[in-house]
């Protein structure tokens, strides 16, 4: 009789407990940012991202990853980072059980985008990965695969796509203000000298087309909301002696559906980066169109487009982190990166082919 007395009344001081509300050090505690480790400490994460990640509101650097010990100190030293939160390219996979780490972005030549991409995502952290997503479909496949086989998001470092001015863009290619869209021209490139070696390897992944050219690739995709139907493309170059590999200068034609075309270059060589559009009733344009120091145009109506003034990566990076801590889709999934290298591939495939247009369907 004790024992039931005893019983019942632990029993019901349990139930009594579990109808109160939790202590708040019980509760889970939303995380505020997001812990990013930059896997590569190359030009676009020592100019552009580490800066960008200060101007965020829900990020945080936190961690490295880098083949060159002298630039660990350096790194320390100016962002803060903890002996902990850095890693080589052997032991990156420690940050499994690093809890202080929640995003790893791969910003490495596209070459290896896809090797280290599949290892950041079987750490169960989620992936950022730059563009170009890899160098081939396949490979675009496989990060896709990692991904969901280890339930992380995927999102591909398309910063155009999160700016206002290209988002835009991408809202008149629904609406269509100016009439149907009937043609556009898409270029971007940079003189280059030196050039970094590793955009002159093919298997790195260099060449203008990967490097730039998916900045007009993308953008004919996003002006029309449409998905190319067939392609040509041409290569050339003005040194030869430099260019053995890959291609300095890449001009490809895509055809859409509805008759659209677009009329694209990339290159080594020049100074390239305007979009314009033109439709049945009128015209509007983005020069420059991929800038980091802002994008601006104008429409045939007399509207301009200023430049929304923000960093472009702080917008991209809080975007994707938002989409993180809510749980929604991100804006530029991996799928959108696997198709633009799909026609990628195809775009190569007609230029070896002096210029055959070659059937994307």
């Amino acid at each position: 009789m004790p024992n039931r007395r005893l019983f019942i009344k632990q029993t019901g001081l349990l139930l009594a407990a579990s109808a109160l509300p939790f202590p708040n050090f019980m509760i889970p505690k939303k995380k505020e940012k997001l812990g990013i480790a930059l896997v590569g400490l190359g030009y676009y994460s020592s100019t552009q991202l580490a800066p960008a990640l200060q101007e965020t509101d829900l990020c945080e650097l936190r961690g490295i990853v880098t083949g060159s010990p002298e630039k660990i100190p350096v790194w320390q030293e100016k962002y803060g980072i903890k002996d902990r939160n850095v890693y080589n390219y052997e032991n990156m996979t420690a940050m499994a059980n690093n809890e202080e780490i929640d995003v790893i972005y791969i910003v490495l030549p596209t070459g290896l985008h896809a090797k280290y991409a599949i290892k950041a995502a079987e750490t169960g952290k989620h992936v950022w990965c730059e563009k170009p997503m890899a160098r081939t479909a396949d490979e675009c496949r496989n990060i896709i695969n990692a991904c969901e086989e280890n339930k992380v998001k995927l999102s591909i470092g398309y910063r155009m796509q999160h700016e206002t001015n290209t988002r835009k863009i991408m809202k008149w290619a629904e609406t269509r203000p100016f009439g149907t869209i009937e043609n556009l021209e898409a270029q971007a490139g940079y003189y280059g000298s030196p050039m970094n070696p590793w955009k002159l390897k093919k298997e790195m992944g260099g060449g203008a087309m990967y490097d730039m050219g998916v900045y007009p690739l993308n953008a004919a995709r996003y002006s029309t909301g449409m998905e190319p139907i067939a392609v040509s493309a041409t290569h050339s170059t003005k040194r030869p002696e430099i260019f053995t590999e890959v291609d300095e200068t890449t001009n490809f034609e895509l055809e859409f559906p509805n008759g659209i075309t677009a009329s694209c270059k990339t290159s080594f060589w020049e100074n390239l980066n305007n979009l314009e559009i033109n439709c049945k009733n009128g015209w509007y344009y983005l020069r420059p169109f991929q800038s980091y120091s802002g994008v601006k145009g104008k429409a045939s109506d007399g509207t301009i487009l200023p430049p929304f003034g923000k960093n472009q990566q702080a917008v991209q990076m809080d975007d994707d982190a938002r989409a993180i801590l809510n749980d929604t889709p991100v804006l530029v999934p991996g799928e959108e990166g696997l198709r633009d290298i799909a026609i990628l591939e195809k775009i190569y495939e007609s230029a070896g082919r002096n210029g055959e247009r070659l059937s994307l369907e």
